[in-house]
């Protein structure tokens, strides 16, 4: 790490939160699974506290979502919010073959250069 590089490390409460969501859809789930994925997306970006929403899908069919509130408080509220609860249950029952949430509080964000805008 040159020392031009930004280094920000926090142990606070309000330190960022990460969500990485990584899922395997059904098959037949495709066509409900993206007018769903994209409510809930305009819907997430609508939220106080959002940072960063990005997904990627590899090439093995894996799609792993990454989404990133500035608090634990604004995490928490898009977690609970009653319509992406709605969709969560959906994905549980109809469209995913399979997913794993991992949920972390970020300990420290190297970013080059400084001024890259990072969420």
């Amino acid at each position: 790490m040159s020392r031009s590089d930004a280094v920000t490390g926090t142990e606070s409460e309000d330190a960022r939160i990460v969500t990485v969501f990584r899922s395997r859809l059904r098959a037949e789930a495709l066509e409900e699974y993206r007018e769903l994925a994209g409510r809930m997306e305009a819907r997430a970006r609508a939220m106080p506290g959002l940072l960063d929403f990005k997904t990627f899908v590899a090439d093995d069919g894996e799609r792993v979502s990454i989404v990133v509130f500035d608090s634990w408080a604004n995490h928490e509220a898009w977690r609970t919010d009653e319509e992406h609860r709605r969709a969560q249950d959906r994905g549980r029952s109809a469209l995913y073959e399979s997913y794993a949430i991992q949920v972390a509080r970020e300990l420290r964000r190297r970013q080059h250069p400084p001024s890259f805008t990072d969420p």
